[in-house]
């Protein structure tokens, strides 16, 4: 396919921000992906590059004046099926929730609680998305990539993915030129499932209040019924992209040493706070970016079409002709806010571009 030119990437950004790319190339099959790197050593070899899925976790500042490549390789591959262990491989432009539906469908264990997370099965590794006590890499054997510096396809194995919160190593500079390509995930008939988030057990028990008055009800707590439930509550707290533009959670929720929890709740008893399990942070303790955002007093602001939404502090949104700049400058005045009340620095979850200190 082609390159197109001076193509509109509103539709491909969820806070639906107007910026445009200086080329845009759709990635449907390995013979693009030929086509591609031919392109990438050709005429755009000086030029800047992008890749970009669903748009969920970026927020585009100015037009982009290089090459945008975006991946649309759909396909579902079941590579194993034997004992309690279902293997899946997965094109990187398949649409996350729509692989959710997929597999809860089929009864199979692992994605539930990460349903209606929004974007591409590709962007699932590099964020590693997580929802209700479930992060990607939980699920996760291999990820297939291609440098597009080199034109070199290879594969890393989950343990090479350097996994933990909201981080792998798919955001480091070594990853640069790297696409995600497919997905290989580890699913099972039977499993444990995970509700240790109150919110989601009161979900299911409103869903299924016979079947959920005992813990062990199969179909209370049965892949489609966990993920019917997850879409509830995501969708009773965080805005419709196709509605009100917003790209989720604008910032990580902060990681905390013991010692500055303590600091912290000493100065804010009512501190909400959850120990980390995440092993590369031993002893550390997560804190809610969204109430620190609510306690500065910025839920349901607004900046003429910049805004946070008046029902989760932590979403900023677009209520329709913001621009990049604006949705920034918001998060930067929040920043300050939080840093000042608590000493705290939010880090941003998008991925800013250009890159913003």
């Amino acid at each position: 396919m082609p390159v197109v030119a001076n193509y509109s990437l509103q539709a491909h950004n969820t806070m639906a921000l107007p910026c445009r790319a200086a080329g845009f190339f759709t990635l449907r099959n390995d013979h693009d992906l030929d086509v591609l790197l031919e392109t990438l050593h050709g005429q755009w070899r000086a030029q800047p590059l992008l890749i970009l899925g669903g748009g969920s976790n970026v927020l585009l500042l100015e037009d982009f004046p290089g090459l945008v490549v975006h991946p649309g390789q759909r396909d579902i591959e079941l590579l194993a099926d034997h004992d309690n262990e279902v293997l899946l491989r997965v094109g990187a432009g398949r649409n996350w929730h729509d692989l959710v539906e997929w597999s809860v469908g089929r009864g199979y264990h692992g994605l539930q609680n990460l349903a209606l997370i929004p974007g591409l099965c590709g962007a699932a590794p590099i964020q590693n998305i997580g929802a209700y006590g479930v992060e990607f890499s939980d699920c996760c054997v291999q990820v297939e990539l291609c440098d597009l510096a080199s034109g070199q396809c290879f594969a890393l194995q989950r343990d090479d993915c350097e996994f933990h919160y909201r981080h792998s190593i798919f955001k480091t500079a070594r990853a640069r030129n790297w696409l995600v390509t497919a997905i290989t995930l580890r699913l099972q008939h039977q499993a444990e499932p995970k509700l240790d988030y109150p919110g989601l057990r009161a979900a299911l028990q409103q869903q299924n209040p016979g079947d959920c008055s005992t813990t062990d009800s199969a179909s209370a707590h049965s892949p489609a019924a966990i993920a019917a439930a997850v879409c509830r509550l995501r969708r009773s707290k965080l805005p419709d992209p196709a509605r009100l533009g917003n790209c989720g959670s604008f910032f990580k929720n902060p990681l905390v040493d013991a010692q500055q929890l303590h600091s912290l709740l000493a100065k804010a008893p009512q501190m909400p706070h959850w120990p980390v399990a995440d092993s590369t942070a031993p002893g550390h303790s997560k804190l809610s970016a969204g109430w620190l955002i609510e306690q500065c007093g910025w839920k349901g602001r607004r900046r003429g079409a910049a805004g946070v939404h008046s029902q989760h502090a932590l979403v900023l949104v677009n209520h329709g002709g913001a621009s990049g700049m604006d949705i920034w400058q918001l998060a930067c005045d929040i920043r300050s806010s939080v840093a000042e009340r608590f000493g705290l620095v939010l880090e941003p979850e998008p991925v800013i571009i250009p890159t913003q200190n």
